[in-house]
C-alpha cells in the first residue's frame, strides 16, 4: 500500500490540531471572527485527513 495516504491523512491532522491550537488563542485574545475563520480551516484539514483514512481503508478490504 502506497504511505501518501498514510502521510497525507497524518499531514492533515495536524494541520488541524495546528488550526485548533490557533482557534484557542484567539479566543483568549478575544478575537472570535479570527477564532471562527481558523476553526472553518481546522474543519477542512480534518475533512481531508479523513478522506486519505477512508481510501487507506478501502485499499485494505481490497487487499484482503
Amino acid at each position: 500500500m502506497p504511505t501518501t495516504h498514510h502521510s497525507a491523512a497524518a499531514e492533515g491532522h495536524l494541520q488541524a490540531a495546528h488550526a485548533h491550537e490557533g482557534v484557542a488563542a484567539s479566543h483568549h485574545q478575544n478575537d472570535h471572527l479570527g477564532a471562527h475563520e481558523q476553526s472553518k480551516r481546522a474543519q477542512e484539514f480534518s475533512r481531508e485527513a479523513h478522506r486519505h483514512t477512508e481510501l487507506i481503508a478501502k485499499q485494505e478490504q481490497g487487499e484482503k
